[in-house]
């Protein structure tokens, strides 16, 4: 988690528009979210003045908004705390990298889409996950790759997920959660949450252990996100 004192004024902005529904908020308020860690007025709004500029936002009247880009990445976010899967029949999906000559553009943005697709890389150009999802495959996928749906011998899952550590990083978040004192605090907070919830494989209960704490830590989120919500936005208002 980022220390209070190490956030920038643009993941201070991020992290509010991406955590806003819809994302759009006011000048006024993204400076006094800045102020909660100590970041002066100018300093936020050179920021959203440079956010701007690179994409990242679009300015309107009065208002800050994410861009088209960062608007996937929240519906990603908002996925990630509300996935849309289906019962796992023991089939996985394959995507075999087939395409020739590709520019290191497209192989940087295939990787990164893989990613958020949530399929992990056995080998450099064969990316897999169990076929339990609900989702299309984008045109960067296709265009690139040959899929194929297929039933390994024996489980690749440890080759591929490190369960352990996500699982032991969503205890300590349970406790931060917990113990999380202040708007400051809580923001940190619920942005590590958001963040690790973006790196959950959503694999089918039949390959997790027993004990996997993604659903608990979903809805101990739900619920500290809603009073949080709260607070936040009536100091704001304020």
């Amino acid at each position: 988690m980022e220390e209070r004192n190490n956030l920038s004024a643009r993941s201070a902005v991020l992290s509010a528009l991406l955590g806003s529904h819809p994302p759009r908020l006011s000048a006024r308020h993204l400076v006094r979210i800045g102020a909660l860690f100590g970041i002066a007025e100018g300093t936020v709004r050179v920021a959203l003045s440079r956010m701007v500029a690179a994409g990242d936002l679009v300015q309107g009247d009065r208002f800050y908004a994410l861009s088209e880009r960062l608007i996937e990445r929240q519906a990603r976010q908002d996925e990630s705390r509300d996935p849309h899967t289906k019962p796992w029949d023991g089939t996985w999906e394959v995507a075999v990298v087939t395409a020739e000559r590709r520019a290191p553009a497209d192989r940087a943005a295939l990787r990164h889409t893989m990613t958020a697709l949530r399929l992990a890389e056995l080998r450099e150009g064969t990316w897999l996950r169990p076929a339990n999802l609900v989702r299309a495959w984008p045109e960067i996928v296709t265009a690139q790759c040959t899929l194929i749906d297929g039933r390994p011998h024996g489980d690749p899952t440890p080759l591929l997920w490190d369960l352990d550590r996500w699982a032991a990083e969503t205890r300590w978040l349970e406790r931060a959660l917990d113990h999380a004192n202040g708007l400051a605090e809580g923001f940190l907070v619920s942005a590590a949450v958001l963040r690790h919830l973006l790196a959950d494989p959503l694999l089918p209960a039949e390959l997790l252990p027993a004990d996997w704490p993604g659903a608990e830590l979903r809805a101990r989120y739900d619920d500290f996100d809603r009073h949080y919500r709260e607070v936040l936005y009536q100091h704001l208002k304020d």
